[in-house]
């Protein structure tokens, strides 16, 4: 199975009352000082670059967008079409990403 949503799949379910975070996408955020409003606008100004088929117990993808504070941002996620999964979330790094941070180097 693909990855079977759209960007605009995921836009039309995309707020705070429809995002859950796995344990392990709260504390990399944490960590990392990415919040919700920037999962969100990441979402919202983003599109999927890269899809995990295989991925359980949903088929996942990673998005890239931007963040509220402007910078691009990568959002690992599920769906089941009702709420949205965060995975994990990352500024990507120059070093592994071209300029667009859409393709690995």
């Amino acid at each position: 199975m693909e990855f079977p949503y759209s960007i605009s799949d995921l836009k039309s379910i995309c707020d705070d009352k429809h995002i859950i975070f796995t344990r392990h996408s709260r504390k990399r955020c944490a960590e990392r000082g990415i919040t919700l409003d920037d999962i969100e606008k990441a979402i919202m100004t983003g599109k999927i670059i890269e899809t995990y088929a295989d991925d359980k117990p949903f088929p996942s993808c990673l998005i890239c967008g931007i963040d509220k504070e402007r910078l691009y941002i990568h959002v690992v996620l599920s769906s089941d079409k009702q709420f949205i999964y965060i995975i994990t979330s990352y500024h990507p790094d120059n070093n592994k990403w071209t300029e667009s941070y859409t393709i690995r180097k």
